[in-house]
């Protein structure tokens, strides 16, 4: 019954990604924003949650406290008995291509996918949501949720009280690269999403140990082509730098979208593009 409740949600994921009209760049031609996903599970009692609080702090937010923040006249119930479901939505080639051959600003289809493919990403939360809870599952989708919010606290800050790549992470989807971006079998240009659900079902393989596993300047030391790409710096052998990263994607980059394009949204991305890890897990070769 468990493969077949995995089998089931992945299809509701897969099917609605290939078949949504609101998976679009919002073009004339009707481009679409993602390529096919990646879906994973996570158990709410896998000790990473418990891990996650004690490295980026009190207000992070566990599987079990999501679920009884979204359902409170419920009898707290057992992490186990919940499941995390995790997607990766990998940006077309087109977009990658576009991406990689900017320096400064954030190519057209990645403004669009960072506006029109993130509500569309908003939109398959709420498809999931709503097949679970019409299967009679309980499902919650944290980062639309009222209690989700931004924190300035911690050592991580800015970060937020749930993190989706982080989920990800956890049901084996992918690994942390040096510009924080996550590696996965589809590279890390992408978005992720995710659902907590009162179901059971077996976690999926986790197929490594150490978070930075897929970097090539963490397992190798060699590539950091991530570096380079940064356009105000914010990435070094150091690391992300996450406030000057901030200050420039959120106030200068909105500007310029909302000037460019009449969006008003934040992007830039350029560290996701024009780096060996954007569509796929590089081999040692390539750094």
């Amino acid at each position: 019954m468990q493969t077949d409740r995995s089998a089931w949600i992945t299809a509701i994921i897969n099917n609605f990604v290939a078949s949504s009209r609101e998976n679009t760049l919002n073009t004339p031609t009707g481009e679409k924003a993602f390529d096919p996903p990646l879906v994973g599970f996570s158990s709410g009692s896998d000790p990473l949650y418990d891990e996650y609080v004690r490295h980026i702090g009190d207000f992070y937010l566990r599987p079990i406290d999501i679920f009884n923040l979204a359902f409170p006249e419920e009898a707290p119930g057992s992490p186990g008995a919940l499941t995390v479901i995790s997607w990766v939505l990998p940006s077309t080639s087109q977009t990658r291509h576009d991406q990689a051959t900017e320096t400064k600003r954030p190519s057209g289809r990645w403004v669009y996918v960072r506006h029109h493919g993130e509500h569309f990403n908003e939109a398959l939360r709420r498809h999931v949501v709503v097949k679970l809870t019409e299967a009679g599952i309980q499902a919650v989708a944290p980062v639309l949720a009222p209690f989700w919010s931004k924190s300035s606290q911690g050592s991580y800050a800015p970060c937020s009280n749930w993190s989706e790549r982080h989920a990800a992470y956890a049901a084996g989807l992918g690994t942390f690269g040096l510009c924080d971006g996550l590696i996965t079998p589809v590279g890390k240009a992408m978005r992720t999403g995710s659902v907590v659900a009162r179901v059971s079902i077996v976690p999926s393989p986790r197929p490594y140990t150490d978070r930075h596993a897929y970097c090539l300047f963490y397992s190798h030391g060699t590539c950091g082509k991530c570096i380079a790409r940064c356009p105000v710096k914010a990435i070094s052998n150091a690391g992300h730098d996450k406030t000057k990263c901030k200050q420039y994607t959120n106030v200068t980059m909105n500007a310029f979208v909302r000037n460019a394009y009449e969006i008003n949204t934040y992007a830039c991305g350029l560290c996701q593009a024009g780096v060996p890890c954007t569509d796929h897990i590089p081999n040692p070769d390539e750094g």
